[in-house]
This record gives C-alpha cells, structure tokens and sequence, in this order.
C-alpha cells in the first residue's frame, strides 16, 4: 500500500499502550489524520478516557459508542440460539464481539470520508482475520492498516520507549502489572500469555476476576427462571429486561457460584495451537437453559440438523467470517428453528454448576405425557407397533447377516 494514498485514518482506539502508540505512529509514517473509536461494549471499566487521551494527542474526531445492547441483541443472542461451540467448549466470546467492531469502524469510515481502517491486532492472532474479513466484506475496497505486520516495535519495552520519546500520555498503573494479555466484554473476559503460554501450568486463583472458585461459592444454591421468546431469554424469574441487562445480571449470579471458568488449548485460524483461559458465566447458563427449552419444542430432526450444522457455524465466527453469505443463510435456518422456542426454564447454580431442574412450553411443547409414560397410556401409543419398526431397520443388517458378509 502507498502511503501516500492514506489521507484519513479509522483507528479501532482503547487508549492503552498499544493503540496509543499506534495513532501517533501512524501519523509519523503515513502523515495522515487520525479518527479514533472507542467501542464500549460491556467490558467494564471506563471507556470516556479514551476521549481525554486522544484529545491530548490532538485528535479531532473522537468517536466513543456504547454499543452494549446492539451487541447482545444483534450478536450474542443469534450465535446462541444455534448453541454455538468452538472445539467443544469455547463459547466465543472475543470472536462475536470483531464482527460489530468492524462494521462500525466502516459506519465511520462511511461518515467521516477515511480510506482506512487501523486495528491493533498482531501478526500471530486470530483477530486481525476477523476485523479485516469484515471490513472487506462490508466495504471491499477498504485499506487496511495493521502496525504490528509493518513496525519493528515488537515488545512492550520498544512500545513504553516509543511513548516516551514522543511524549505520548501512558498511565502507568502502580502496583503488580497483570501478567497475561486479557480481553473483555460483556459475554466474556479472556486470558493468555503469561504462565498460560505453559498448558502444565494451573492458572493463578488471583487471575479469575469475575468469578469465585467453585470451592467458594455458597453452599445454598440459586434457582433461576429464564423465559424464551422464539430462542431467546426475555425475562429473569419473570421481570422482563433488554438482552443487554439479562446477560449482565446472568454473569453477576452466575460469577458468583463459581460457574462458567475454561481453560483450553484452541487451534488458531492462523495455524498454531494456543491456550487461553475464559471466564463466561452468562453465556454458560444461555446455553444450558437454551439447549433445554429446544429439548421440548424442537423436532427431532430439525434439532439433530442444527447440532451437525453448530460446528460449521462456530467455525465461522470463530474465524472471522460473520459477514460471509454462508453465515447468513445458516442464520436464516437458525432463526427459522426458533419460531417454536418459547417458554420457561428453570436451573439452579450450585458450585460451578448449572443445572436444568424443569423446563415447560404451554403453547409449543412436543412431549406428550400420556405416550411417554411408563403408566397405562390409555392406548395412545401401540407397543406391537414397534416389533415391525424394529424388524425393517435391521433388514439390510439381516441380509447381510444371512450371506455371511462382514464389514470387519
């Protein structure tokens, strides 16, 4: 890319070392204006000091959005009505959050005349492949600037000796600096780096910020009740609530029973292994109370389809391609599924736990008590039905039998 073409600079901003050191390297190398946007969505924290240290830095356009409930509504609630795992247990928590960050890093590019986006994600991560496959599926011809593909400042005694020698304004937080690099939103706060780049090693119990160990949580459980209106939770025990809110008030319970720690060894988009450490207690209640309600009002069929179709779909999410048209029609199918998911749930969270303890759909349940009762069914279901359903599933295995072929 020539820099000389890049007048006008979109730049995914927190106000950290990192993005600071960023906007001002930017404008030593391609002598370029420079928009920040600061995305709050549900990571704790302020986020309005950003504002000031772009200010300081001279920075005109500030762009600083509270995106927290179009992120849960638009974002979490779809992925979860698939019941979305990568490998098994993550719940992609920093993978759903890129696609939204994208999509208003072009908003913006859109209203302020930029000719390009700037993100801080390094070389050996998954996200630059997210944000940069959104922005070119939103905006094709977009430029894209990614320093960590491009400086030599590649550790963070280069990057404090950058910001020194340009006077740029750090906080330097007294105390113990956190060892490992971490990222938050409101589904999930993750860790790496640090004692974790060791997959032997146990993670420090001062590590976890959301959540106490199992070992201390109460020894009374909490029961909840979730309502779900095609797929998805309205209500808590009945207070109806924007999805925003539901999720932040399932991580606070949820955090404080000890319930939704992982620890695993993922495979990168980009090839190599890598292990991280999650904390997502919302998240792991919506998926168990999720799972549980599509027990009751899904078809069989439909419901074993989705469950081949889940990896697919984490796939795509996990590696960056929100945008792409096969994501959207697995979504069409998704939400089509959920037009029968409504009713109500109940768990209880005990030590880590999340445990579904009664579950009910007035007006779309498929369970039938009278057929699956162990009692007298009062004729409707013929037991004799099933010797002939029996008999022609095992046909082909019979013939087989008969003239002595063997599979093994």
């Amino acid at each position: 890319m020539s820099k000389q073409t890049v007048k006008k600079v979109a730049l995914a901003y927190s106000g950290g070392l990192d993005t600071s050191v960023i906007l001002q390297w930017l404008r030593e190398t391609y002598h370029c204006e420079v928009v920040t946007f600061t995305a709050d969505i549900g990571q704790g924290g302020e986020v309005e000091p950003a504002r000031a240290k772009a200010q300081a830095m001279g920075i005109k356009e500030i762009y600083i959005d509270d995106l927290t409930e179009e992120f849960v509504q638009d974002f979490v609630y779809p992925m979860f009505r698939a019941n979305t795992v990568y490998e098994g247990e993550y719940l992609l928590g920093t993978s759903i959050a890129r696609p939204l960050i994208a999509k208003r890093l072009i908003d913006i590019v859109n209203e302020t005349g930029c000719d390009a986006i700037c993100h801080g994600a390094t070389g050996k991560g998954n996200d630059q492949v997210r944000f940069e496959l959104g922005a070119y599926a939103l905006k094709p011809d977009i430029k894209v600037i990614a320093p960590w593909r491009e400086w030599d400042l590649n550790s963070r005694e280069t990057l404090l000796a950058y910001a020194e020698k340009h006077q740029i304004p750090i906080e330097m937080k007294r105390g113990k600096a956190s060892p490992y690099s971490m990222d938050a939103n409101l589904l999930h706060i993750s860790y790496e780096g640090g004692i974790l780049e060791d997959p032997w090693s146990e993670p420090e119990e001062d590590m976890w910020r959301w959540s106490v160990s199992p070992e201390a949580a109460p020894d009374a459980p909490t029961y909840l009740e979730l309502t779900y209106q095609r797929g998805d939770i309205v209500a808590l025990d009945g207070v109806s609530m924007s999805p925003g809110k539901i999720l932040a008030r399932l991580n606070e319970i949820g955090g404080s029973h000890g319930i939704g720690r992982l620890d695993i060894v993922e495979n990168r988009y980009v090839g190599m292994k890598s292990r991280g450490c999650y904390e997502t207690p919302g998240g792991t209640i919506m998926l168990k109370a999720h799972r549980a309600i599509e027990s009751l009002t899904l078809d069989r069929e439909v419901a074993h389809l989705k469950d081949e179709l889940m990896p697919r779909y984490a796939s795509l999410i996990y590696n960056g391609y929100w945008w792409s048209p096969e994501r959207l029609l697995l979504q069409e199918m998704i939400d089509a599924s959920q037009a029968t998911v409504n009713g109500v749930v109940r768990v209880k969270l005990y030590k880590g736990n999340v445990t579904v303890v009664g579950r009910q759909s007035p007006s779309n349940s498929l369970f039938d008590m009278n057929i699956a009762t162990f009692e007298d069914d009062q004729g409707a279901y013929n037991q004799q039905d099933a010797e002939g359903f029996i008999k022609l599933n095992a046909l082909r295995m019979r013939i087989a039998a008969k003239k002595g072929v063997r599979f093994l």
